[in-house]
């Protein structure tokens, strides 16, 4: 899979890939720290889903979904969670 989204701040990946390390490795995930993006072959494997490094254009979009749902989802839970929090702080 490649990685076509783009952030809107570059200099943010680092935190980005650290934030989903983080949210996977809470939802119990074996998460590799310099390669976050590894993740999917683990929730891939799990769902019997033939995920391979490289081209993967046999997989349907649903299996794609299936893949990156539960992570892109557990991200922005955090990231909701986060700002809950700091609204809380201004208050």
């Amino acid at each position: 899979m490649a990685k076509n989204n783009k952030i809107l701040v570059p200099e943010a990946r680092k935190e980005l890939d650290k934030l989903k390390a983080d949210v996977m490795r809470e939802q119990g995930y074996q998460v590799n720290a310099k390669n976050p993006d590894d993740v999917k072959f683990e929730i891939a494997d799990e769902l019997g889903i033939p995920l391979t490094k490289g081209y993967n254009g046999k997989i349907t979009a649903e299996e794609a979904g299936k893949i990156g749902g539960p992570i892109g989802g557990n991200m922005v839970k955090e990231m909701i969670r986060m700002a809950q929090e700091q609204m809380m702080k201004k208050e």
